[in-house]
């Protein structure tokens, strides 16, 4: 599995293009604007900091896996500085999302895989007037999460515990739209599609939805294939780590690959 995922990679590497390589301007922007804005931003410095505190973390919890689990590492009882250091997204792409965020614009995110709320925190910080809804499916590592919020002082994040199966349907019901969706969790094919496809009926033409691990195994490849195709989708963007997927009315269906 290792060995596909490097190729893969390898493989993307050779034929993405960069900002200079997209003759759409829409995607032109969002490069230009966004993927590749890497100045530092005053709001990553406190994020980052309590990143290194997980690090340094050594106490212990139980994993619960409701989804496709670990390349690395199947042990139920880990250390927090392990799960830290093997799962939190990178701050390159956790302030990729941040940004992408901000980009958005959303009055209401929802994050599918809150892990130990790094990436929730980048988000309470992007859309700060915002309400960030984030489902995590272990009871430990989420209490690990809400600590970190409390500790950042983050209080527009709503946490919920539990299945994703049996709580999303409910959120979504909630919703006159969705904003930006962040489905990072339950990395099976049919999970992600179904994910997709609840999300369609509240998605509209300023909608972001974004898919973590779209290389994760063959099963979420095809999902995102079988994603890009859907009729009601008309921009993606495959940064290879994370997928981009927009509903843009009036544009005709273009699939970009981005170095990142």
């Amino acid at each position: 599995m290792l060995f596909q995922f490097i190729t893969d990679y390898l493989k993307h590497r050779f034929t993405a293009k960069s900002r200079h390589g997209t003759h759409s301007p829409f995607v032109y922007q969002l490069a230009d604007e966004v993927i590749y804005d890497f100045n530092e931003k005053s709001e990553y410095k406190n994020i980052e900091l309590q990143r290194k505190k997980l690090y340094n973390d050594d106490s212990i919890i139980t994993v619960t896996d409701l989804g496709a689990g670990s390349h690395l590492n199947k042990n139920r009882t880990k250390k927090v500085s392990q799960i830290a250091k093997n799962a939190l997204k990178s701050p390159r792409l956790a302030q990729l999302i941040y940004r992408l965020s901000r980009h958005t614009n959303p009055k209401i995110t929802i994050e599918l895989g809150t892990c130990l709320g790094i990436t929730s925190a980048y988000l309470s910080k992007a859309s700060p007037e915002a309400e960030i809804i984030t489902i995590e499916g272990c009871p430990q590592t989420a209490a690990v999460a809400k600590k970190n919020f409390n500790e950042l002082d983050l209080n527009n994040i709503e946490l919920h515990v539990g299945n994703f199966d049996l709580i999303l349907p409910d959120i979504i019901a909630g919703q006159a739209t969705l904003d930006l969706v962040y489905i990072d969790g339950n990395h099976r094919k049919d999970a992600t599609l179904n994910y997709f496809k609840w999300c369609l009926p509240k998605v509209t033409e300023n909608s972001l939805l974004i898919f973590d691990d779209i290389y994760w195994s063959e099963g979420m490849k095809e999902a995102w294939e079988e994603i890009k195709n859907h009729p009601d989708v008309t921009v993606t963007v495959d940064l290879f780590w994370i997928g981009l997927v927009y509903f843009r009315k009036g544009q005709a269906k273009e699939h970009f690959k981005l170095k990142f």
